[in-house]
């Protein structure tokens, strides 16, 4: 009995413990026992009705009248709404974190674009000292036909949506159709149709008498769309009326000057020029004297040319600079520039020479620019040397060729040189075929001749007359297959291919672009086959996979397992993918091709260049 009544005691102090708050029992350690949840929600209720009742009790001292809130304003006023609305309510407030987080995106990007921008403008250094800013272009004496001109804008723009012509700029001169009308010499014309060239194509429509016009301009569309032809009949022409008005003298010229990132397509442009100039001369047109200036060429021969009299120079930055320098040649009567492949010799590092380049000009200038890939960021840099262009665009910039059949496989790297065999079946030759490395290039090259493989190969470690007799070679049909670096990818002419094939992806997408553009050209098709592998940076894939889907072309099944960004932050506004390199699978704040520019600019840091680019094209 004893015991029970203790035990009953003990269970009555328990009872109390237990029914005393937390607050109350703590004990000296600190110790707080455990509280259900549902006792903690009660206890929290019950301060949240005290703290409003206070608050009622101060206002209605105050005089104000209040009105109390119902019961039900937590979970009744959401009843009492649809779920539609609901759905509408949460789709609005999605929408708002989506355009927020867009602008957080485009805001990161034009402090990035801030950073990298070049702030001196691409002027001579002559020109900047003394302020000089030119405000009006050029003006020339052709015209286009009277219809043409007194016709309406709006037939200049239908002409212009027709053939998918986008235009930039002030009073941008009218489009014209045809050759004769552009009023070409009757040799020239008779010399294109020859080509199989009768009708102009987009970039030509608008080009030609925007040039023709006196105008500075951006020139882009894809490769194989005729680019060379925009500048370099009007050079002819105004060399031709230069001729006629006052015969050059000796040491005097050029009148007209082209710039090209590399040999092989500064030679194809003089070809170019040279093929039109003679078929002149033969119908008795005034002799005009071109010269092409480039390394790995004696310079003894260039040097009698232009000292005789020059109208037309074709040359890389290397050569003609040290040609500038050594005072061979000067730049004073000079006022026609083309830069050719503008981005790829800004990218490749020639734009002090360039601006060097300007400071030899005495006068103003007309300056065209032309590309296949000429992101926002260059078009925009280039501007500033620029007076109230013209840019005509035919398609996005780095857009591929449509007429191009894009087919990309997975093949591991073992494998490559025995499936490139098998690749080269599927069209009958001439076959290009394009490596980043030489040494793989070499490899490739030895391969396909223990194979029985009639082929040649060029890349920058060889000698220049190597690689004319290659591309010589290949052009004549002697040889089935061209194996190259990305020198040979820039503007080269090779309207006979049907095929190319990338031994290996390029590091980024413009080389890819520039690549499989050297077949499908003046509105034939041709295939690309492009070889992949987990080797290949998925930013790269990306971006690949972007423009094959962009051209309609078959997406391989391992690249649709990629992920993509979302269409809304590929897509800014009028901005479509990455404003640094075109890519259209990332953006620029993680663009592969900027970080490893950086990279190599923080490497070279303190460190001497013995070896510069120019010094690479002598």
């Amino acid at each position: 009995m004893k015991r029970s009544s203790t035990q009953s005691s003990s269970d009555n102090s328990s009872k109390r413990r237990r029914s005393r708050s937390a607050s109350d029992i703590e004990d000296e350690d600190g110790y707080v026992p455990y509280v259900s949840v549902k006792e903690r929600k009660k206890q929290e209720m019950s301060k949240l009705l005290s703290y409003r009742n206070r608050r009622l009790q101060v206002v209605a001292n105050e005089g104000d009248t209040v009105q109390e809130p119902a019961e039900d304003d937590d979970f009744g006023t959401r009843s009492k709404v649809s779920l539609l609305d609901q759905h509408s309510e949460l789709k609005k407030k999605a929408e708002a974190h989506k355009v927020s987080e867009m602008d957080k995106q485009r805001q990161e990007e034009e402090k990035i674009l801030h950073s990298i921008q070049e702030t001196r403008a691409l002027m001579s250094v002559g020109e900047l000292a003394k302020g000089v800013v030119y405000t009006e272009p050029l003006k020339t004496g052709w015209r286009p036909p009277r219809y043409i001109r007194e016709a309406p804008e709006s037939k200049h723009e239908r002409i212009r949506n027709k053939w998918h012509i986008l235009t930039e700029g002030e009073n941008i001169p009218p489009p014209v159709k045809t050759f004769p009308e552009m009023k070409l010499p009757r040799p020239i014309i008779d010399a294109l149709k020859k080509k199989g060239i009768t009708q102009p194509t987009p970039i030509q429509i608008q080009g030609i008498p925007a040039i023709l016009s006196g105008r500075d301009m951006i020139g882009i569309a894809f490769t194989g769309s005729g680019k060379t032809l925009v500048f370099t009949l009007p050079i002819i022409m105004f060399s031709l009326e230069q001729e006629k008005v006052m015969p050059f003298g000796k040491s005097e010229g050029p009148y007209g000057l082209i710039i090209c990132p590399s040999r092989e397509l500064a030679n194809q442009t003089h070809e170019v020029i040279e093929n039109f100039t003679t078929v002149l001369s033969a119908a008795g047109f005034p002799s005009l004297r071109t010269v092409l200036c480039i390394g790995g060429i004696a310079m003894k021969a260039q040097t009698e040319i232009i000292r005789s009299g020059v109208h037309i120079v074709v040359a890389t930055p290397g050569r003609l600079m040290g040609l500038l320098e050594k005072k061979i040649m000067n730049l004073e009567v000079c006022r026609y520039l083309v830069l050719d492949e503008a981005d790829r010799m800004i990218d490749l590092g020639f734009e002090e020479d360039i601006r060097t380049i300007f400071s030899y000009f005495k006068s103003q200038r007309q300056t065209c620019l032309f590309s296949a890939t000429m992101p926002k960021k260059i078009q925009n840099f280039a501007r500033s040397a620029l007076v109230k262009p013209v840019t005509v665009n035919v398609g996005r910039a780095g857009a591929a060729s449509l007429d191009v059949i894009q087919e990309v496989e997975y093949v591991k790297q073992e494998a490559k040189v025995v499936y490139l065999l098998e690749c080269l079946q599927k069209t009958p030759p001439p076959v290009l075929v394009f490596s980043e490395k030489k040494a793989e290039v070499d490899d490739i090259h030895e391969y396909l001749l223990l194979k029985g493989v009639e082929a040649v190969s060029i890349h920058g470690g060889k000698d220049q007359e190597e690689r004319q007799w290659a591309i010589k070679e290949f052009r004549a049909r002697s040889k089935d297959v061209l194996v190259a670096t990305d020198i040979a990818s820039k503007g080269l002419d090779f309207p006979e291919i049907q095929h190319v094939i990338n031994y290996d992806m390029p590091t980024d997408i413009e080389n890819y672009v520039h690549r499989i553009g050297r077949t499908g050209r003046s509105g034939k098709t041709g295939i690309a086959t492009t070889f992949v592998n987990k080797l290949v940076e998925e930013s790269v894939l990306r971006d690949l996979k972007a423009l094959l889907m962009e051209a309609k072309q078959k997406v391989p099944p391992f690249l649709l397992e990629l992920d993509s960004l979302s269409s809304d932050m590929l897509e800014l506004g009028d901005d479509k993918g990455c404003a640094y390199c075109s890519g259209l699978g990332h953006r620029i704040t993680e663009c592969p091709k900027l970080e490893a520019i950086q990279q190599q600019t923080a490497s070279s840091i303190g460190r001497k260049d013995y070896l510069s680019n120019s010094a690479a094209d002598w």
